[in-house]
């Protein structure tokens, strides 16, 4: 199985390998790949970023499922009550949204290189201050 390259902005980058307990959520994503977006700070769920997908429907269902994705998880609400989203968290968080709290996939997991925290902060930085980033996720092998 491949890894997931991902640019935030012209500058931030990170490598991520896929979580094999979410399968069908993998295979979504490879579906929407490449992902050339845009990248938002968080309304409702805390030191987290996401990628607004609104009513897409993957077609999945929950696996591998979670209020609180760690910073570096990357998740995906599938949709339902609230929009499809993935969320890129770099701090604390809870995905949720304003009706309340949602359960996201987990799907992939950054690999720890030399100062992937230090980056994952900037990302969080960037969007709450700067606004909406560019993001790219790419698949190579």
């Amino acid at each position: 199985m491949g890894r997931l390259q991902i640019t935030v902005g012209e500058d931030l980058h990170f490598s991520a390998r896929w979580e094999s307990a979410a399968p069908a959520t993998v295979a979504a994503i490879r579906r929407m790949l490449p992902v050339d977006s845009r990248l938002i700070h968080c309304r409702w769920s805390g030191e987290s970023t996401w990628i607004p997908y609104g009513d897409l429907r993957p077609g999945i269902d929950f696996e591998n499922h979670t209020s609180h994705p760690a910073p570096g998880m990357l998740a995906m609400y599938p949709g339902g009550i609230s929009e499809c989203e993935i969320f890129f968290p770099y701090g604390a968080c809870i995905t949720s949204s304003k009706v309340g709290q949602l359960a996201a996939n987990h799907f992939a997991t950054i690999e720890p290189d030399d100062g992937w925290q230090d980056r994952l902060r900037e990302v969080g930085r960037r969007t709450l201050w700067e606004g909406a980033q560019r993001i790219r996720i790419v698949e190579v092998e």
